[in-house]
C-alpha cells in the first residue's frame, strides 16, 4: 500500500519479469497442458456417479461445487493464470451453474410427473417447486428439486449472497487499510516514518538490523506486505554503498526485509488475508460467532510477532554476521506539510485507535476501517484517480474464496461431508497437526491468501461439527487461527511469498539462503505461534 516511487520500480521490474517467463514457449505449453488437465479433472467430478465421492445425500448442485472446488485448487496450485483471475472465475462459474440465477438448462426443474406424484403423497417441497415453475419464475433460494434420476438437484444458491461476497464486511476492512495507506504515501508520512523509527538504532551494523526488521514488522502489521518489502528494500540502497560486496551483512538485511513483513502481517487482522479470512469463521453469526475483536486479536497477536521478530534477528546475526560493525543510515524523501499531512497523520491515529479499543467502543473493525476512506474522500486527500492504486487483486483473491466458502456452506455439502466422515472419532491434535502441516505445506508454493480460503470453510465446519472434542487442544480458535499462523510462516521459496519474491529479484541472495533462513524461522513460528494458541485456549482466553 504504501507506495514509494523507486520500491514500486521495484515491483513493476517483478511482475515483468515474471511475465516473461510466464510467456517463455515452455511455460506457455506447460500451462496449456496444466489446462488441460485441470479441465478434464473438472469435467469428471462434474459428471462422475455421485456414490463415488462416498458423501451420503449429496445433490447436483453439491457435486457441481465440488467440481468447483477442485478446479479452484489445481488452478491456484499451478499457477496457469494469476490468483485473482482464478478467484473472479470460481464467482462466475457459481453464478452460471449453481445459483437461482444461472442458466436455465442448469436449474433443472423437476418433470410434469415427478412433480404430480409428490404433490399427490402430499410433497410440500415440489409444491413449492410446481408454484415457481407455474409462476414461470427461476427457483428461489431455500427451494430443494428433485430430477427424475436417483439424485436430487439440491438448494441453488441465492446469486444475491454470492455477489455479495465481493462487499463481505472483511473486503472492506482490507479497503480501509489500502486507503491510510495511499493516503500515507501522497503525504510522504511514510518515509517521514520510516527515518524517525530507524533513528534510536543509531549506527551499529547489527542494530541497524534490528531496526529494519521491527520497523518493517510494524508497517506490515496495517500495510500490505507486498508494498511495505518494496518500500523497505528501497531504503537500503544507500546502506548498501556502505557495505563490502563480499560480506553477509547485505544478505542479512535483505533477508531481513521478507521475514519481518511475513511476521509482521500476523500482528492485525487486515496485516494479511489469512488473518482476516480466520476472523470471518471465527466471527460468523451462522456459525462459530465468536465475536474476536481487532484489540482482541492483536493482544495475543502483537507479543508472539515481537518474539518472532527478535528470532529472527539473531537467527540472521548468526547465520550471516556482518563484517562491517557501522552503518550509516539515509532515507531519502520529505513529508510534505499543510492542511491534508494533519488530516492524514489526525485520521491515522484515531482510526488505529478505534480498531484496537472497538470492545470499548461498540464500533468493530469493518465500520471503523471506512472511516479514513470518508474523511480522505470528503478533505480531497484522496481522489477518483489513487483509487486505482487499490490492490484490486488482492480484494478479487479474498472475494473468491469467500465465494466458495458461501457455495460449500449453503449447499449443505460442508454438512453432508463432515457427516459422512467420521471427524468426530479423530484425535484433536491429529486435526491440529495435519490442518497445519497442510496449510504450511501448501502454502509453500502458492498463494497463502488462497491455502486459507479452501481450508477455512472446511476446517470451521468440522470444527463446529467436533464440538466440545476440541477443548484438549484449547477449542475451534486454536486451528483456525492455526491456519492464518501456518500460512504466514510458509517463506521457504521465491515463489512462497511476494515479498520473498521482490527479495529474490535483487540478485543480491540466493535461494538456498533464503530456504535455509525461512525454514529455521518457519518451524520456529509454527511451535511458539501453536504453542501460544495452546496455552491461551486452555485458560479460556480465545
Amino acid at each position: 500500500m504504501f507506495k514509494i516511487f523507486t520500491g514500486f520500480h521495484l515491483l513493476d521490474a517483478y511482475h515483468r519479469e515474471r511475465h516473461a517467463r510466464r510467456t517463455h514457449p515452455n511455460k506457455l505449453l506447460k500451462k496449456l497442458a496444466f489446462s488441460a488437465v485441470i479441465l478434464l479433472v473438472t469435467l469428471w467430478l462434474w459428471n462422475a456417479p455421485s456414490a463415488m465421492f462416498g458423501i451420503a445425500g449429496l445433490t447436483i448442485v453439491q457435486q457441481r461445487v465440488i467440481a468447483i472446488f477442485a478446479f479452484a485448487t489445481l488452478m491456484w496450485v499451478f499457477e496457469v493464470v494469476p490468483s485473482w483471475a482464478t478467484s473472479v472465475a470460481i464467482i462466475g462459474l457459481l453464478l452460471l451453474f449453481t445459483s437461482d440465477s444461472g442458466l436455465l438448462p442448469f436449474q433443472t426443474v423437476a418433470t410434469d410427473a415427478q412433480l404430480g406424484s409428490d404433490l399427490l403423497s402430499g410433497g410440500a417441497a415440489a409444491a413449492g417447486a410446481a408454484a415457481a415453475a407455474a409462476a414461470g419464475g427461476p427457483l428461489g433460494q431455500g427451494i430443494t428439486v428433485a430430477t427424475m434420476a436417483d439424485q436430487p438437484v439440491g438448494t441453488l444458491l441465492s446469486y444475491k449472497d454470492i455477489m455479495a461476497t465481493f462487499a463481505d464486511p472483511v473486503i472492506m476492512l482490507f479497503i480501509g487499510g489500502f486507503i491510510l495507506a495511499i493516503a500515507a504515501t501522497k503525504t510522504g508520512l511514510d518515509a517521514q516514518l520510516a527515518r524517525i523509527l530507524l533513528k534510536p538504532f543509531g549506527r551499529k551494523s547489527d542494530n541497524v538490523l534490528l531496526g529494519f526488521i521491527l520497523i518493517t514488522g510494524i508497517f506490515s502489521m496495517f500495510v500490505s506486505n507486498t508494498a511495505t518489502a518494496a518500500m523497505m528494500l528501497t531504503f537500503l540502497t544507500p546502506v548498501f554503498k556502505q557495505l563490502p560486496p563480499e560480506g553477509k551483512g547485505r544478505i542479512a538485511l535483505t533477508l531481513s526485509i521478507p521475514l519481518a513483513a511475513n511476521l509482521g502481517g500476523m500482528g492485525t487482522p487486515i496485516g494479511t488475508p489469512p488473518n482476516a479470512i480466520a476472523l470471518k469463521y471465527l466471527n460468523d453469526p451462522a456459525g462459530l460467532n465468536l465475536n474476536l475483536g481487532f484489540g482482541e486479536w492483536m493482544s495475543f497477536m502483537l507479543p508472539f510477532v515481537i518474539v518472532m521478530l527478535l528470532v529472527s534477528w539473531l537467527v540472521l546475526k548468526i547465520v550471516f554476521p556482518f563484517t562491517q560493525k557501522t552503518i550509516d543510515i539515509k532515507i531519502e524523501g520529505e513529508m510534505k506539510r499543510g492542511f491534508k499531512t494533519n488530516v492524514v497523520i489526525v485520521t491515522f491515529i484515531i482510526t488505529v485507535l478505534l480498531w484496537i479499543f472497538d470492545k470499548a467502543t461498540g464500533m468493530n473493525s469493518y465500520t471503523v476501517a471506512l472511516i479514513p476512506f470518508v474523511v480522505f474522500a470528503l478533505t480531497g486527500v484522496i481522489t477518483k484517480d489513487d483509487l486505482d492504486e487499490i490492490n484490486w487483486s488482492v480484494i478479487w483473491m479474498v472475494a473468491g474464496g469467500f465465494a466458495l466458502g458461501y457455495a460449500l456452506n449453503k449447499s449443505g455439502l460442508a454438512d453432508n461431508a463432515v457427516k459422512s466422515i467420521p471427524f468426530g472419532s479423530f484425535s484433536p491434535i491429529v486435526i491440529l497437526l495435519i490442518s497445519g502441516l497442510v496449510c504450511y505445506g501448501l502454502s509453500n508454493f502458492i498463494s497463502n491468501s488462497a491455502t486459507a480460503a479452501l481450508l477455512m470453510p472446511i476446517l470451521a465446519t468440522v470444527c463446529i461439527g467436533m464440538g466440545d472434542k476440541l477443548a484438549p487442544i484449547g477449542g475451534t480458535p486454536t486451528v483456525l487461527i492455526g491456519i492464518a499462523i501456518a500460512a504466514s510462516s510458509a517463506m521457504v521459496l521465491p515463489i512462497s511469498t511476494p515479498p520473498n519474491a521482490l527479495a529474490y529479484s535483487t540478485n543480491l541472495v540466493q535461494q538456498k539462503d533464503m530456504a535455509k533462513i525461512g525454514l529455521l524461522v518457519g518451524i520456529v513460528s509454527l511451535v511458539i505461534g501453536y504453542g501460544m494458541l495452546f496455552v491461551l485456549g486452555e485458560a479460556g482466553m480465545l
